[in-house]
């Protein structure tokens, strides 16, 4: 009997050996986006230092898959796919390179890292997921609301929404990545250009303190929208560049 049962339990970790191993060897492909190189140059050299914040994001999007919306009120993932790292960290990492790749900027980096920065960018991640239910291929759908942060005394200084939206030219994966490299890489544009021109050029002074009451104005946020569905029409939603 003893014999016998330590046959089965060496049966079943064996079994539980050979199910790890076929997780650990499935492939997975792994994809990423880019960062943006060209922008407008009359955009202002500036004379501050910046520390942009990892993206907040909801549950469903803070992760390393490749999200699919199916339904308005469901969220699924590719199989098999992923990005590179999570997707608020990634977007984190492309939104630092392109502000390097201004070349306008005194300094720019992750907010993980001890830079005494003037500014604190604190983008939230709204929407980051392929949808199916405009039909295929998919619409690309990429939304960030991001707000600059006056250091030391942490005043909100500026509040911008800036989305966009792009159709995949077929229903496959890399096809569909290429639309989302766009629509992001449209997006961080928007806000690269539009976080270098809210401050003054120059960090604050005793001789030269912010209106901040121009700045606390709600009227003044920014509401950016480009391509995206308008209720059940999405004939305006532009394809991917070719």
């Amino acid at each position: 009997m003893i014999a016998r049962l330590a046959a089965c339990a060496a049966a079943a970790a064996l079994l539980a050996g050979c199910q790890l191993i076929d997780a650990a060897t499935e492939q997975t492909d792994l994809y990423t986006v880019s960062p943006k190189s060209t922008f407008d140059p009359n955009l202002p050299p500036v004379y501050w230092q910046l520390a942009v914040e990892a993206p907040v994001a909801a549950a469903s999007l803070n992760t390393g898959r490749i999200a699919i919306a199916m339904t308005h009120t469901s969220i699924d993932y590719y199989a098999k796919v992923a990005w590179t790292d999570r997707a608020p960290l990634m977007v984190q990492t492309r939104i630092v390179d392109s502000f390097e790749n201004t070349r306008k900027i005194v300094a720019v980096a992750r907010e993980s890292i001890a830079l005494r920065a003037n500014y604190l960018l604190q983008p939230d991640l709204r929407n980051f997921e392929a949808m199916y239910y405009y039909g295929q291929p998919p619409i690309v759908r990429v939304r960030i609301i991001a707000k600059l942060v006056r250091m030391p005394d942490r005043q909100i200084i500026g509040v911008a929404s800036f989305e966009r939206c792009v159709r995949a030219r077929a229903d496959k994966v890399p096809k569909v990545v290429e639309a989302f490299d766009q629509a992001l890489g449209s997006v961080i544009k928007q806000l690269v250009s539009w976080t270098l021109r809210t401050p003054p050029p120059r960090p604050p002074s005793d001789t030269a303190p912010y209106d901040i009451g121009r700045y606390r104005n709600p009227a003044n946020a920014i509401v950016e929208s480009e391509g995206c569905p308008k209720g059940d029409d999405a004939s305006m939603v532009p394809y991917t560049d070719e």
